[in-house]
C-alpha cells in the first residue's frame, strides 16, 4: 500500500514513511492509492473478535509490508491493554433506535486515545529501525493534546512541541497536558488565540523548509493517517454488534476538525454498510453549511461549552474533497490555496454530490446541547459531556427509518467537562479514579505569543536537529 498527497505533488510514501512525515511535502494531506475493501463474508466472520484483533485485521491492509501481522498484533494489543474496558470501545443502548459509543476508556478520557496510543508505539517502532529523532509539532482545541502526550511522554526518539490557545480549553484538558513532566514534553500556550491559529502555526512550520531542513517534524494531528486508520476501526465494531454486515447502521459524530467522521467514510469504503453519516457541529458550524449549501467560508471562531469543536478551518475536509471530486490533485491544490488566501470557497458540484451519497449534517446551538444532556440523563441514567451531546441531538433530530440503528460517539468523558453537565442536570461528574489526583499535581507550561517566529524560535531552542 503507498500513499499519495491529496495535492498531487508529494512523492508518494509507504505506511512507514506517511507515518512520520504526518504532512506531505506539497502541504497536502496523505490518503491511500487505493481503498482495500473486504467482502460481506469476510466482514461477517469478524463477528465476536477482540478489540485487538479486529483493529489488526481491519488496519492489515493499510500497513502492507511496513508490519507484519505479527507486529501489528502485538501493537494493538499493547495500545488497548491499556483501555479501562475490557471492550475498548462498548456500546450502550439508550433507546430502540439509539446507541451510544463509549470511546472515553482510554487513559486520557477522549476518543483520541484509540488512534494516539497506537501511534506512539508505531513512531517509536519506525524510529528504532533508524537513528534520526523526530519532533512532533501538534495543535490541540483540548483532547488531541493530552492524548498524544501521554502516548509519547517519555519515549526515545521523539520530542512533542503541543500548542494550546490559551484559555480556551477545560482545566481538565489542561492539566492532562501541563501536569505531564517528562523532559520530551513541551506545553506551549498561545496568548490570544483560537484553535484555528495554533493549527494553522503547526501548518506552516511543516512547510517552512529552514525548519524542515534541521528537524524531522511529524505529526499527531488528525493530518497524520495513522491516526484516521486506528479510528476506522470502532464503526466497524459498532456496526459487527448492531447486525453488520447484515444490517446498515448510522452514525452521529460531534465534529470540529472532521477525522474522526471522515474515518467512517473509509469504513463505508471498505464495506461496511452505514446508511448514513451524520456531522454534527455546535455553532461554529462551518461543516454544516459546506455540507447543506455548498459553502465552505471561514467565519469567527466562537468559543463554547465544547471547545474542541471550536473550528472554522476543518483540516481533514480536504481528504473528502478529494475522494469525491475525482482525486484530482493539482485541481484539489488550487481550490484549497484559493481558500487559504480567501477564506472562503464554493464546493464543486462533483463535491456535494459526492458527500450527499452518505453525508448529512446537522447544527446545535447552545440550548440543544443542554436539553440534550438533560435528555440523556432524565431518560437513560446517562451523563454525558457537551460534544457528545451535540452529537445526540443531531441523532435525535435526524430523518432515518425506524429499523436503523443511530449510533452516537461519546467522543469523551463528561468529567472533562463538570461545568456544563452540572448546568444541565444538577449532577457533577467526578473523575474516575485513576486521574483522580489530577488536580494536586504539578503543572508545567510555556505562554508565548501567537506569533509564528517566536513559536519557531522556542522548538528549535528545545528540539533535537537531524543527524
Amino acid at each position: 500500500m503507498d500513499y499519495v498527497s491529496t495535492r498531487g505533488s508529494a512523492p508518494s510514501l509507504d505506511f512507514a514513511g506517511a507515518t512520520l512525515a504526518g504532512l506531505a511535502s506539497d502541504g497536502g494531506l496523505y490518503v491511500p492509492r487505493e481503498w482495500p475493501s473486504f467482502s460481506t463474508a469476510e466482514i461477517a466472520a469478524m463477528a465476536g473478535l477482540p478489540y485487538a484483533e479486529l483493529a489488526q485485521r481491519i488496519m492489515q491492509p493499510f500497513v502492507g509490508d511496513s508490519l507484519t501481522p505479527e507486529k501489528l498484533l502485538e501493537l494493538t494489543t499493547a495500545a488497548y491493554g491499556r483501555f479501562a474496558h475490557k471492550a475498548v470501545t462498548p456500546l450502550e443502548q439508550f433507546d430502540e433506535q439509539h446507541w451510544l459509543l463509549e470511546l472515553f476508556h482510554g487513559p486520557t478520557l477522549a476518543f483520541k486515545d484509540v488512534a494516539l496510543q497506537l501511534l506512539g508505539l508505531l513512531f517509536e517502532e519506525f524510529l528504532g529501525r533508524g537513528d534520526q529523532n523526530l519532533t512532533i509539532v501538534g495543535a490541540t482545541s483540548g483532547d488531541t493534546g493530552s492524548a498524544a502526550i501521554d502516548a509519547v511522554a517519555g519515549r526515545a526518539k521523539v520530542d512533542i512541541f503541543m500548542l494550546h490557545p490559551k484559555g480556551r480549553v477545560s482545566d481538565v484538558q489542561r492539566r492532562q497536558m501541563t501536569t505531564v513532566l517528562a523532559p520530551n514534553v513541551h506545553n506551549i500556550a498561545i496568548e490570544d488565540a483560537t484553535f484555528d491559529d495554533a493549527q494553522a502555526i503547526v501548518k506552516r512550520m511543516f512547510n517552512d523548509a529552514a525548519m524542515t531542513s534541521r528537524f524531522n517534524i511529524g505529526a499527531v494531528n488528525s493530518i497524520n493517517w495513522a491516526r484516521l486508520m486506528a479510528q476506522v476501526v470502532y464503526y466497524f465494531a459498532a456496526g459487527l454488534q448492531l447486525g453488520a454486515p447484515h444490517r446498515p447502521v448510522a452514525f452521529s459524530v460531534p465534529t470540529g476538525n472532521f477525522g474522526d467522521v471522515f474515518a467512517g467514510y473509509v469504513a463505508a469504503k471498505m464495506g461496511l454498510p452505514i446508511a448514513k453519516l451524520i456531522v454534527a457541529t455546535n455553532v461554529n458550524d462551518i461543516l454544516h453549511r459546506a455540507l447543506s449549501t455548498g459553502d465552505y467560508s471561514q467565519g469567527t471562531v466562537t468559543p463554547t461549552a465544547a471547545p474542541s469543536m471550536d473550528i472554522q478551518v476543518s483540516s481533514n475536509f480536504e481528504r473528502l474533497l478529494f475522494d469525491v471530486g475525482g482525486r484530482d490533485g493539482l485541481a484539489l491544490a488550487a481550490q484549497m490555496h484559493g481558500f487559504e488566501a480567501s477564506k472562503a470557497m464554493q464546493l464543486t458540484n462533483a463535491q456535494r454530490e459526492g458527500a450527499a451519497s452518505l453525508f448529512a449534517s446537522r447544527r446545535a446551538d447552545t440550548d440543544d446541547m443542554s436539553q440534550a444532556i438533560r435528555w440523556a440523563w432524565e431518560n437513560c441514567a446517562e451523563l454525558i459531556d457537551p460534544h457528545t451531546a451535540i452529537g445526540l441531538h443531531a441523532a435525535r433530530v435526524a430523518d432515518l427509518p425506524r429499523d436503523v440503528p443511530i449510533v452516537t460517539l461519546a467522543t469523551a468523558h463528561p468529567a472533562k467537562f463538570p461545568d456544563a453537565v452540572e448546568r444541565a442536570t444538577g449532577q457533577r461528574p467526578e473523575l474516575p479514579a485513576r486521574v483522580g489526583d489530577l488536580f494536586d499535581r504539578e503543572e508545567r507550561c510555556v505562554d508565548l505569543p501567537g506569533d509564528y517566529d517566536a513559536i519557531a524560535e522556542y522548538v528549535a531552542a528545545h528540539a533535537v536537529p537531524k543527524i
